[in-house]
């Protein structure tokens, strides 16, 4: 038997070169950032109430972690997936993305019931876009 589920908030730590050109991107693409979390160094990018994602210019992102920052431009470090409510969000916010200097990740994905497309945000992060028909998903 599954576990019960525990309402929990993500946040989401990237490294980033330039914080007001990935600012700039991402406002493009129709994202807020919550003011009280922003600062010359950080911003936190609003998701969804339970989702957000902190920008970090490199050298504070250094201080949270021991290890080598990944070169996002060459390297995979996670691929961040978002939902959409249609296929038309879909390609919207896709085709958002590379006009507002994002680049191609990999090709439009149909699986039918599954819809998706991706893009590298100007620092190389990999984002997946997909839309699920809720009526192929099977209640756990």
């Amino acid at each position: 038997m599954a576990a019960a589920a525990t309402s929990r908030k993500v946040f989401i730590n990237l490294a980033v070169e330039d914080l007001q050109r990935s600012i700039d991107f991402f406002t493009a693409l129709g994202f807020g950032f919550d003011q009280q979390f922003t600062d010359e160094q950080a911003t936190c990018m609003i998701l969804s109430e339970e989702a957000y994602v902190m920008l970090l210019v490199k050298s504070r992102f250094q201080d949270f972690v021991k290890k080598q920052i990944a070169d996002s431009t060459k390297d995979a470090e996670v691929i961040l997936a978002l939902s959409a409510d249609s296929r038309e969000e879909v390609d919207e916010l896709v085709e958002k993305a590379l006009a507002a200097g994002g680049s191609p990740s990999n090709d439009k994905m149909d699986m039918g019931f599954m819809y998706g497309w991706s893009f590298q945000d100007p620092d190389g992060h990999l984002w997946e876009v997909m839309h699920m028909d809720p009526d192929a998903v099977q209640p756990a």
